[in-house]
């Protein structure tokens, strides 16, 4: 899963595009996914994470520790 965010689990939402005659086409919308290094200090070592930008902004306000935790919670291996 490319679009997909390790923390928050954000993932791409699907609807219509809707043309100006009012045809539909299906579309897709995509979380802005950005890939980020973090130094990782009870490993001694980094990590590259794939977050959303709302996943980073958690990432600063509770820590790389506890954010390592919540994903290795959910189950994802780093």
């Amino acid at each position: 899963m490319s679009a997909h965010c390790m923390l928050t689990g954000a993932q791409p939402g699907f609807g219509n595009r809707i043309s100006h005659s009012h045809r539909r086409t299906s579309r897709r919308f995509d979380p802005n996914i950005q890939t980020k290094r973090y130094w990782l200090p009870s490993e001694n070592r980094h990590v590259r994470l794939r977050l959303s930008t709302k996943g980073i902004r958690t990432v600063d306000s509770i820590g790389v520790e506890a954010a390592v935790a919540r994903i290795r919670a959910r189950g994802v291996r780093i």
